[in-house]
């Protein structure tokens, strides 16, 4: 009988999750991912990178999207499910996903993500991840893939007060295990510029806005 995959995440820390999402916004977690999960993500994040298998991030939506290097310098791929790596994260996230609806009665219908690669130098300037209004993503979500990341490494998330734009409460270091997350249309965010090659899992729990039996496009 094959053995049993560890747990992508430890379930004692939900209800710490929740309780800051609910009190500030939002949630950071040291340690919070499997280390074994992550490095198999890493791994196979770095082998998209070595065959030029990502593409160039942009910014806006449908017609609105654009390339902007002077805005953001990642480069990313959509997961889909076609590692077990792959599914045990998103396997997870739908565990998260549940446990928001059932504390705070949410809406999230659903969930999308993308392995996001940062080359040297690269950064994303100050940014809410939705508009009031405008689009569906409720819940945002950081997974960090990088082993033993340097403290002098850069490309930490810096998060801003929910209340004041201008004035930082929080960094995130982009470390193997390290989790964030927070209100996609209150919580201001950048990423500070890297040094060296940064990697993560950036998403977003929806709500459903289809329109005329429509369903409204996930990216």
């Amino acid at each position: 009988m094959p053995l049993l995959a560890r747990p992508a995440f430890a379930a004692s820390a939900l209800p710490q999750l929740i309780d800051a999402l609910v009190e500030q916004g939002w949630f950071i977690g040291e340690g919070f991912l499997d280390a074994e999960l992550c490095h198999d993500l890493h791994r196979e994040l770095a082998e998209m990178a070595e065959r030029e298998a990502l593409a160039a991030a942009g910014i806006g939506r449908g017609d609105e999207h654009q390339l902007r290097r002077d805005i953001r310098g990642d480069a990313i791929r959509w997961l889909d499910r076609e590692s077990l790596a792959q599914r045990r994260y998103l396997e997870a996230m739908g565990e998260l996903q549940r446990e928001l609806n059932q504390a705070l009665y949410l809406g999230l219908f659903e969930y999308e993500a993308h392995f996001a690669h940062y080359p040297p130098g690269a950064f994303y300037k100050k940014h809410l991840d939705s508009f009031r209004g405008r689009a569906n993503r409720v819940v945002s979500t950081v997974g960090y893939l990088n082993p033993g990341w340097p403290a002098d490494g850069g490309g930490e998330m810096a998060i801003f007060a929910v209340d004041d734009p201008e004035r930082e409460v929080a960094r995130v270091r982009p470390e193997a295990g390290n989790f964030a997350c927070f209100l996609s249309e209150d919580v201001p965010h950048e990423v500070l510029p890297t040094r060296l090659p940064r990697a993560s899992i950036a998403g977003w729990f929806r709500r459903n806005a289809s329109l005329g039996g429509r369903v409204d496009p996930a990216r």
